[in-house]
């Protein structure tokens, strides 16, 4: 899980796919955190995305960083503790609390489960990491 968390965060922006219906959405985002040993997402309640994914909890996210791409199939699960949004606070300070601060009603943070991911090139065998 490490290796993904840096992974991701190399990347600075990766993409979470999720579904609207019968159609894909895709959108970038940039955060991404560990807390109790889960990878952790934020986002705002009140986006389209974040419906999608109470809705339909499967969610794929892609990015890329130093000529490798990876691709994570994981479920999403929305943790309303405090202290789980206060660690996407402090580990992202000013880039967040621009757009969110701790109880402001819209600010979310959701982790992954269940997990695969799948870290790939041109020139090397794809790397599989479960978590």
């Amino acid at each position: 899980m490490k290796r993904v968390l840096q992974f991701l965060k190399d990347a600075k922006t990766f993409y979470i796919a999720t579904a609207d219906g019968d159609q894909p959405r895709v959108r970038p985002f940039g955060g991404i955190s560990e807390f109790e040993g889960k990878l952790y997402i934020p986002t705002n309640n009140k986006k389209k995305v974040f419906a999608q994914m109470m809705k339909n909890p499967k969610i794929e996210i892609s990015g890329m960083a130093d000529g490798k791409w990876i691709r994570i199939e994981a479920e999403v699960v929305n943790d309303t503790r405090r202290e789980a949004r206060a660690a996407m606070l402090e580990e992202y300070g000013e880039a967040l609390t621009r757009m969110y601060s701790l109880d402001d009603g819209i600010f979310e943070v959701l982790y992954l489960k269940n997990a695969t991911a799948t870290i790939c090139s041109f020139t090397e065998e794809p790397i599989e990491i479960k978590f």
